[in-house]
């Protein structure tokens, strides 16, 4: 299910910029669909970490076939030395036990998470080892569905607002912050039609 506000948020896109309107008609129909319970869709972004996607998607299942479920009660109790045969670095281990210990203290508690404005998540994720604010905002984006996420530091948006606003030529990360002003209060609506302009199937976070 895409988030309520989908079609809202496209058509004020469509009528505010031309280049978005023509991503917004070529993929109607799709969206945003939330991916997966928090804490496995951040264990599962730690352990894809700098592998390539079939490695990831190797590894991931080996760790999912180590544990009873995927919690962090189940990780904890498995400790690094249950998890060293996924295939995971002893690196990896320690960030998915660290982000277990954040569930289980509470520190990390998405009860809490309304609550926040987007930077206040964002920090609270980034004292996980391991997380770093990319991978909070692709978590703000695809999984909590936050509607304005502009993740300036992702290689696709970027490449993307240089190919259809600037002719290719690359421009420096504040004249991109100030660009994306446009889209508010829509930026992740904005930066998914923009990924969909590089790759026309919708990204699996």
């Amino acid at each position: 299910m895409t988030p309520s506000y989908w079609r809202q948020a496209s058509a004020e896109l469509a009528a505010a910029d031309e280049c978005m309107g023509e991503l917004v008609e070529r993929y109607a129909g799709l969206g945003l669909v939330s991916r997966g319970d928090p804490f496995a869709t951040l264990a599962r972004s730690i352990v894809g970490q700098q592998i390539s996607v079939k490695a990831a998607d190797s590894v991931w299942g080996r760790f999912i076939a180590a544990l009873s479920d995927v919690s962090p009660q189940a990780v904890l109790f498995a400790g690094e030395e249950g998890l060293a045969g996924c295939g995971l670095s002893r690196r990896k281990r320690e960030y998915v036990c660290d982000l277990a210990a954040h569930f289980i203290a509470g520190r990390l508690d998405p009860s809490d998470w309304a609550a926040m404005d987007d930077e206040a998540l964002i920090s609270a994720l980034t004292e996980v080892r391991g997380i770093g604010r990319w991978t909070a905002e692709m978590f703000l984006i695809f999984n909590q569905l936050r509607p304005d996420v502009f993740p300036l530091d992702d290689l696709g948006l970027q490449r993307a607002v240089f190919e259809r606003y600037f002719a290719g030529a690359k421009q420096s990360r504040t004249v991109v912050a100030m660009f994306g002003e446009r889209w508010r209060p829509w930026r992740s609506v904005a930066t998914w039609y923009l990924w969909r302009s590089l790759d026309p199937l919708p990204v699996a976070y």
